[in-house]
């Protein structure tokens, strides 16, 4: 699979903008970003990973929103083109989540995928 740069984007829902500059105020770090990355493991075959981050590295992406940015390494993008980060909250409790068009099959926590 190789994304065309038309595709290789990734948007924020505004739940995950809100939640994003909560976490930022709360921890007195304006300008921190959300990382998202993608490796291998979990019980689909890759799983996702949600970091807060005031670095970048010359092969991050960045993707802004109401004030507040997503980070994505190149490598992981190429299995998160189109994709949506949410923050969802439930009676389970509450998460960033990825909305990812690629993944054929999820495990049943959201944080696992197959492509």
């Amino acid at each position: 699979m190789n994304p065309t740069v038309a595709e290789r984007v990734l948007s924020i829902s505004p739940n995950a903008v809100r939640r994003l500059a909560e976490l930022a105020a709360g921890e007195g770090r304006p300008g921190v970003k959300l990382r998202v990355s993608v490796s291998g493991g979990g019980c689909s075959g890759f799983q996702y990973g949600f970091t807060l981050d005031d670095a970048r590295t010359d092969d991050d992406l960045v993707f802004e929103r109401g004030g507040v940015a997503v980070i994505v390494d190149g490598a992981s993008l190429d299995l998160l083109a189109g994709a949506e980060i949410d923050f969802v909250e439930d009676l389970a409790g509450s998460s960033f989540q990825v909305r990812n068009p690629n993944a054929v099959s999820s495990c049943g926590c959201g944080n696992s995928f197959a492509v």
